[in-house]
This record gives structure tokens, C-alpha cells and sequence, in this order.
């Protein structure tokens, strides 16, 4: 009840936020992947892993049609990966995890399955410097940060949610992936779908693009880097910071954009989002008592964590220390109904 009181997420604290998946409590058995045509894995991590936490970040809206989760406490997840379409299903039972995945894909996910779940993070080479931080993370052990290994899938969305609400946002990554992408093999419903292929995006007529909200700057976007999507995949084999610079040779995709894609096709742990309506202001809230912080400042107030400046504010967003609402919403419009 209390939880109706507590301010709304803005679009950033969504992202810094966490996806609230079933516990083993509420676990129901779990069907076999081999008796459904499927593939298994099973991995043990060595530390306490919260899905939620992980794989919160990826998740686009609470109707997202790549991303469910069950109340068997799984986690699903619908890949467009190098050699095809494919479904993941992820769950853990007594610290083991199990991956079920299905499609063309389904040994390129469960090979990908520790890097997802944060095999290559290292949170250990964060050192807390707020009290507020430090107790974010204390609470927050399971907290690590996910690499899918997949460019498209996260600079796509990105560029959706350019200079929009969230609801816009989400809206068109909705609409555009349920008309054009592909059901997701393997035993799901017909909810979930696999994005786009490149090619189908570049094919996308221009009054598609009008009613599902996008203005011709964001399509425009998209299309240039679909037009170039061998060599955005590519960059995922660079470091975050050169692999950043590439994507930003594409015009429209600039350094918001940029973080926002690292961050989760490669775990970037440094790459701080700047040019954000809200993230300024929350980091400067949360460590400075300035609501008012801009970009200048709030780098400076996250200086004392470089290299790990992503951790940091996420830490900061699920601390849920957010300066109080004083001013109306970022209006909402939709270019599809002019």
C-alpha cells in the first residue's frame, strides 16, 4: 500500500531499477527443455546472483515482447543472436543456475549465459566513497553487471528513447518488434517475439514508422546503423570506450545513446550516462543535496569512482534517494495520431 505514495520512475531510475521476478517459494516444477526440443546448461556462480538485478536493465517496459518473466521464477529473453533467432529461458534453484534455450541461437545464448548473468564483471574493483552508496550496495549483493554480447538489440531501443517519455519510448520498441520481428521459438506463447533482422528494419516504410511514434530523426538513425550492422556488431569485440566512438560514427547516435548501449552489450562498468533529463539531478540529489545538478557536476561528483562510474550511479538510483517531484512531467506526445 505504502508503494502508492512513493514518487513515480522517471525514465532513468527505470533503468537503474531492478525486475521483480517470482522466488523459489512460488517456484512451480519446471518443464524439461530437452523434452521440448530445446538445449540445457547448467552453471553454478560463485557469488549470489538476483536476476531481477542483472537482467533488469534489458528489459524495455513492462510489455516488452523480447523480455518475460514467469512465476515459476524465470527469467525469458528473446535474442536476435549471430546465427539466428533464439529463445533463453534462465532460473535458479538453490544458488544453480539452469539455461533452457531454443532456436537457431540456442547455443550461441547458452554459451553467452555466464556474461549475461555477470561472469565478466568485476564488481570487487568498486570501492564505495558516500556512506549512501556503500549501503546500496550492501543491500544489493546480487548486483552485477550483465554483457550480452549484442549491439543492435540495445542500440535500437536506445535511439527509441531519444528526447521521448518512456511510454513513447517503450510504445514504439512494442509496436515495431510485434510487426516486423519473428515468434521466438521454442514453448512460449505468442507474446513474445524476436527483434527485427537488420534488413527488415532498413524495409521499414516511413508511415510505419509514423504510427508507431517515431519521427523521422530517430528512424533515420535506426536505418543508418541497420545499414551498417556488421560493423556495430563488430564493436563488441573492442574495449567500451573505442567501441563507443564507433557507434557514435553514426550520425544521430551521440555520447547518451552511446553509454546506453555499452552499458549493457558490454558491461561497461565506467560508461555514465550524461545528457540525461533526470541522472544529473538524482546523482546530485543523492550525494550533494543538489537538485540542480547538471552534467559538469555530477562527473565531478562521480570522479572519486572512475572506471566504475556506471556501478556507482546505478548503486545510487537503487538506493531510491531521488529528489522530490516539483515540476509537471515531460509532456507525452504521439506523432502517429497527427
Amino acid at each position: 500500500m505504502a508503494g502508492r505514495f512513493d514518487p513515480q520512475p522517471t525514465r532513468t531510475t527505470v533503468r537503474g531499477g531492478e525486475v521483480v521476478v517470482p522466488g523459489q517459494a512460488h517456484a512451480e516444477p519446471m518443464r524439461s527443455a530437452a523434452r521440448a526440443g530445446g538445449r540445457t546448461r547448467r552453471w553454478v556462480p560463485p557469488w549470489p546472483l538476483d536476476l531481477g538485478l542483472v537482467l533488469g536493465p534489458l528489459r524495455r517496459g513492462p510489455a516488452d515482447p523480447t523480455f518475460r518473466t514467469t512465476p515459476d521464477g524465470s527469467v525469458w529473453r528473446a535474442s536476435l543472436t549471430p546465427v539466428g533467432p533464439g529463445t533463453l529461458r534462465v532460473s535458479v534453484r538453490a544458488g544453480a543456475v539452469l539455461g533452457e534455450a531454443w532456436g537457431a541461437g540456442a547455443e550461441w545464448l547458452l554459451e553467452q549465459l555466464p556474461a549475461l548473468l555477470g561472469a565478466s564483471d568485476d564488481p570487487g574493483a568498486f570501492e564505495p566513497r558516500h556512506r549512501l552508496v556503500a549501503l546500496s550496495r550492501h543491500r544489493r549483493p546480487g548486483l552485477r553487471l550483465t554483457r550480452t554480447g549484442l549491439v543492435l538489440e540495445s542500440l535500437i531501443p536506445s535511439v527509441l528513447e531519444q528526447k521521448v517519455t518512456t511510454d513513447e519510448a517503450y510504445r514504439a520498441w512494442r509496436s515495431l518488434v510485434r510487426t516486423y520481428g519473428t515468434p521466438a521459438p521454442g514453448p512460449v506463447d505468442g507474446r513474445m517475439f524476436v527483434m527485427p533482422a537488420p534488413r527488415v528494419w532498413s524495409l521499414i516504410p516511413s508511415w510505419e514508422w509514423h504510427r508507431a511514434g517515431v519521427d523521422d530523426k530517430r528512424a533515420s538513425t535506426i536505418l543508418r546503423a541497420v545499414r551498417a550492422a556488421r560493423r556495430m556488431e563488430e564493436a563488441v569485440g573492442a574495449e567500451a570506450e573505442p567501441a563507443r566512438r564507433r557507434l557514435e560514427l553514426v550520425p544521430g547516435v551521440g555520447p547518451w545513446t552511446s553509454a546506453e548501449t555499452v552499458q549493457r552489450s558490454h558491461g561497461a562498468a565506467d560508461a555514465v550516462t550524461v545528457g540525461d533529463l533526470h541522472l544529473p539531478g538524482i546523482v546530485g540529489y543523492a550525494l550533494a543535496g543538489n537538485r540542480d545538478a547538471d552534467d559538469a557536476a555530477m562527473l565531478e561528483l562521480l570522479e572519486p569512482y572512475a572506471g566504475q562510474r556506471h556501478r556507482a550511479a546505478r548503486l545510487i538510483l537503487l538506493s531510491g534517494r531521488t529528489p522530490p517531484r516539483r515540476r509537471p512531467k515531460m509532456p507525452r506526445g504521439d506523432i502517429g495520431r497527427l
